[in-house]
Order: structure tokens, then C-alpha cells, then sequence
């Protein structure tokens, strides 16, 4: 079953084309309606003013009233009728004595005959217009009487007029006057009307108003359903537009509307990214709680005209690749044991086939003594399940790199000890960015060191809050030191002193400051006792309350915070 063809909906552009012209239409008949109904009362009532003249100046005329005591009046006023109606532009002129009877006509079979309107009130002495329909049709005629020469008794009537038919004419002939001047301007306010909605259609789309109501519908829902950020700004970097993404990622709150970004208090380096005029490609910046990949467009036509601007939230995948590159380190610190255990294996293998049994003994024991002393070691200063597993592979990995980690003796964190609300993820960013960024530091160094304190302090929580204690995760190298220009910039993202790598640097540090703000605690750097610098971090506990913290087996000299800042961003 075919179902019959409905057409499609004007466009918007269509619609306001169409309704213009009506109106101009319609605006124009109105005029020429008024106009031709104005006209016609004013030509009648200049056609009755013309008439009266006429008749007054034929009345006065002293050759009329002469004529009018012969005894023949028509020979002597008929010519004279007729001069004057054609001088002065009038249909009829016809003089009457006071019964009515005429004595001139422009039908010549119509004198003798009686007039055809009303003569009364010109036998009274006044002269009036009316428009009466005689011998020559209707017409817009004046009666006036005409007095002897003292002026004492009416001897007679002259009526002139104009046909109405002939006034009919007159305005006609002005209405299409009219009538084509507005046919001039309809046609030109069409092509007026035509040019601007010719535009308006390239703007819409050649859509109509319902197609755009429900796209801007599409839109708005499309908008808020997304979870990436989208943000929009004028040419003067005002917010524009911010959907529901954007308000959780850069965590701003109310109208933004119209605000300044530099206004949002979003922290500098993402401002400064903004407010840039230069596009920006999948670059991370750092909130107080997010890593995010920003994406910045212009938009412009012939001139700037504002900026698009994308964020993505990779703090999830940030976290997951830091675990990955510590999975990574591992691995390789478990393959370069392993390397190192085939060649101890080898040693031994090599003692026995030469008949030296006794020294190959000798040989296992210390090794295996060592590693066992290693790992009594980290495990007795740091009983805390997920940091003894990062210091035992960050101990084999920075071995490897010529790097000695080594635990400092006033160290003591028992297990269980941390709350809940510190998660083991931010634990291994916090120490891992930092232990990564002390050994990278180190290698090279005379006598390369890494050494790292964890422990419990007590502290007090603030006036009235009683006491608690804080986690205190300290990690001293023994590099060049940090710059004390540079003291607080090594936390900003992207600063280094080291060549940037593929995946660029600067990130490390940063997302050590934002887990540590996180969780509301502090993090310092200083020059190290001997040369270096020393990171200090300091978490709060809430709700417990500890003694220092020493435990035994530290190996290596334990450090403690000068007062110089020196490091890297990593």
C-alpha cells in the first residue's frame, strides 16, 4: 500500500520569505485601497468646488443678465454656454429661468425641456452641490441663481457639473499610477527579501524552524549524555558553553556562563593553555584530583571567533601505566636476577668440576646469605606489604643501574598500620615517582645512592583536634641537587633537567604533589646531608595516634632534610 506523497516542511528561510511577501502585499493593496477611496472623496469634492465657480462666474457674468431680458435668450446664451464649458474643463453648463425651464444645453434636443435636480434651495438665493443623475448620467453638479442688475429678484439659474464618471476616471488613472509604483516596490522588497533569506538558508542549513528546534534538542541531550569534557569559548576566551563533563572533570560549580576562564581558578599551566590562541593536541595538564588530556581548536571564519576545547580524564589510565611501568621494572629486576643467579649457578658449577667443593659451598652460602639479609633487612624496617614489595624491586632495579637503595635505620612501618583511605595505588606513586626520580638523579654519582625512610611520626592535628600522626616518606639521593630557583617549579608538569624521552617528562613529580594534595598532606624538598636533595613527604593519619617509629636492620647511613632544594621533575 502506497501511501500518499506528503510534502516536506518549508524551510525557516522559506517560510520568512513567504511571510514577508504577504505582507508587503498586503501593506501595499491597503494603501491602494485608501488611497483610491481618499482620491475619489477629494476629486469629488474639487469637482463640486470647480462646478460652483463655474456657475458663480456665469452668474455674474453682466452679458447673461442682458441676454436673459431678450426675447430669444437661448440665441444669445447657447454659444456662450458652450465656450465656457469648454474653457473651463466642466461636462455641462445649462442656464434655466427660475421654473427650470432650459435655455442652454450641450444636447440641443434638451432645451426647452425641464431640469433634471433640484433647484429649490437656488430659489432661495444659495448656491449648493449635489451629485444627481440627469439627462448626461450621474454627475457632481452646482446650482447657483442669477440676479437682475440690482440685485433684487432671481431672473434666473445656472447649474455646471462633471460627470462622475469622468471623476471615476481621474482616480483611476492616479490608482494605477499608484498601483504600479507599489508593483515596483513589492518587486524590489521581494528581491531584497529574496537576497537576505538566500543567506539565512546558508546558515540554517535549508532547514526549517522544526528541524532546527529538534537538532538543538539533539544537541543538548548529546551534550550532557557524553562523559568527555567539551568546552566552548567566545573571542574574548568567556565560557560559552560547558556540559555536564566539563563541570565534573575542571570541578567547577554554578553559572559559568559568560566567566573568564582565567576566572575559574583552574591551576596555571591548564589556564595558560586555554587562553592560548595556538591549537593543542592531546597534551596533559594536572588538576588538583585529575589528569586530563586537553584538546584545543580555534574556530574561525575570516577571524577568530572562539575556541573548542576537549578534555579527556586518563587518570585511570595514568595510574594504570604507572603500575604497568612498575610491573615493567619488576619484571626486569627479576630477569637481571635471574641473569645473575645463572652466573652464580655457573660459578659454582665451574668450582665443583675443578674439585673445589669446599670454596663452592663457601661461594652459595654467601650469596644466598645476602639476598636473605637483603630482604630480612627491608622487610623488618617496612612490614607494610605493598611498600617492601616496591623497595625490594626498586633495590634490584637500581642495582642494576649502579644505583645502591638502601633502607635507612630509623625506619618502621608495621602492617596494617595505614587506613583504608590510603590506597596502595597512591603509595606507589608516591614512592615509586619519587624513588625513580632519586635514582635517575644519583646514577653517575661518586659513590651513586638512593636512600629511603619510611616511618610514623607523631604531630599535632591543629588547635582543639588533639594529636595524630602522619606517614613520612622520605627519599634522599646523592646527585647534584635541585636548584633553589627551581625549588617549587620541579613540581609543576613538565619540567625536567633531563632530555625529554618519547613519552616526554615532567609528569612524575607532578603526580606525586597531586596524590599528596589528595590526601591533604605536604610534600618539601631539600639539599641532602652530604651533597643532593632530599624529597620529604608527610600524610596525616587520621584517627590514630603513634609513637616514632624506629625499626632495625636500616642499611646505609639514614638522611635527614637540610635546607637547600635541588631534583628533577621526572
Amino acid at each position: 500500500m502506497r501511501f500518499p506523497h506528503v510534502p516536506r516542511p518549508r524551510s525557516l528561510a522559506g517560510q520568512l520569505f513567504g511571510m514577508q511577501a504577504v505582507l508587503i502585499a498586503v501593506v501595499v493593496a491597503g494603501y491602494a485601497l485608501f488611497t483610491y477611496v481618499s482620491d475619489r472623496s477629494q476629486a469629488e469634492d474639487a469637482a463640486g468646488r470647480q462646478a460652483t465657480a463655474v456657475a458663480r462666474s456665469v452668474a455674474d457674468s453682466p452679458s447673461v443678465v442682458a441676454a436673459i431680458g431678450t426675447s430669444d435668450p437661448t440665441a444669445h446664451l447657447e454659444t456662450y454656454s458652450l465656450r465656457v464649458q469648454r474653457d473651463t474643463q466642466v461636462d455641462f453648463v445649462t442656464i434655466m429661468n427660475p421654473q427650470g425651464i432650459r435655455w442652454t444645453h450641450p444636447d440641443k434636443n434638451q432645451i426647452g425641456k425641464k431640469f433634471l435636480g433640484h433647484i429649490g434651495p437656488a430659489l432661495d438665493g444659495e448656491s449648493f452641490t449635489e451629485t444627481y443623475t440627469g439627462t448626461l448620467g450621474a454627475s457632481v453638479r452646482a446650482v447657483t441663481p442669477i440676479y437682475n442688475t440690482d440685485h433684487t429678484r432671481i431672473i434666473g439659474l445656472v447649474s455646471a457639473g462633471i460627470r462622475v464618471e469622468a471623476i471615476t476616471q481621474r482616480v483611476q488613472d492616479q490608482v494605477t499610477a499608484l498601483i504600479g509604483v507599489a508593483a515596483g516596490a513589492l518587486a524590489l522588497g521581494a528581491v531584497g527579501t529574496y537576497v537576505v533569506n538566500a543567506r539565512l538558508r546558508r546558515h540554517t542549513h535549508n532547514m526549517n524552524a522544526t528541524e532546527l528546534s529538534h537538532m538543538h534538542d539533539y544537541h543538548q541531550a548529546a551534550l550532557h549524555a557524553v562523559r568527555e569534557g567539551l568546552l566552548m569559548l567566545d573571542g574574548q576566551y568567556r565560557v560559552a558553553l560547558m556540559n555536564d563533563g566539563g563541570r565534573e572533570l575542571l570541578g567547577v560549580t554554578g553559572d559559568v556562563v559568560g566567566r573568564s576562564v582565567a576566572d575559574l581558578g583552574l591551576p596555571a599551566p591548564l589556564t595558560g593553555a586555554l587562553l592560548s590562541s595556538e591549537e593543542r593536541v592531546d597534551e596533559v595538564y594536572l588538576t588538583a584530583s585529575r589528569v586530563l588530556v586537553v584538546n584545543t581548536s580555534p574556530v574561525s571564519g575570516g577571524e577568530r571567533r572562539g575556541t573548542v576545547v576537549t578534555l579527556r580524564d586518563v587518570t585511570e589510565l595514568q595510574s594504570l601505566m604507572g603500575e604497568l611501568d612498575s610491573e615493567r621494572g619488576f619484571t626486569q629486576a627479576l630477569r637481571s636476577q635471574a641473569h645473575e643467579a645463572a652466573n652464580r649457578l655457573h660459578t659454582v658449577v665451574s668450582l665443583i668440576e675443578l674439585g673445589r667443593a669446599e670454596e663452592a659451598v663457601d661461594f652459595a652460602t654467601a650469596e644466598l646469605e645476602l639476598a636473605q639479609t637483603l630482604t630480612d633487612q627491608v622487610v623488618s624496617a617496612v612490614n607494610e606489604p605493598v611498600l617492601a614489595a616496591l623497595l625490594l624491586g626498586k633495590t634490584a632495579q637500581s642495582n642494576e643501574r649502579g644505583v645502591e637503595l638502601v633502607v635507612s635505620e630509623d625506619s618502621g612501618l608495621d602492617d596494617g598500620l595505614l587506613p583504608d583511605s590510603l590506597s596502595a595505588r597512591d603509595l606507589v606513586t608516591i614512592l615509586g615517582n619519587l624513588i625513580d626520580n632519586a635514582v635517575d638523579a644519583a646514577q653517575g654519582s661518586l659513590r651513586a645512592r638512593v636512600t629511603v625512610t619510611a616511618r610514623t611520626e607523631a604531630e599535632a592535628m591543629g588547635s582543639g583536634s588533639g594529636s595524630g600522626s602522619a606517614l613520612v616518606l622520605r627519599v634522599a639521593d646523592t646527585g647534584t641537587g635541585v636548584d633553589p630557583a627551581h625549588a617549587e617549579a620541579v613540581f609543576q608538569r613538565g619540567f625536567s633537567t633531563k632530555p625529554a624521552g618519547p613519552g616526554g617528562r615532567g609528569l612524575g613529580l607532578a603526580l606525586v604533589r597531586q596524590a599528596v594534595n589528595r590526601h591533604e598532606g605536604t610534600l618539601t624538598v631539600a639539599e641532602a646531608e652530604g651533597g643532593g636533595a632530599v624529597f620529604e613527604v608527610r600524610l596525616p593519619l587520621w584517627g590514630t595516634e603513634t609513637g616514632t617509629g624506629g625499626g632495625e636492620g636500616g642499611v646505609g647511613a639514614s638522611s635527614s632534610p637540610g635546607a637547600a632544594p635541588r631534583g628533577e621533575g621526572s
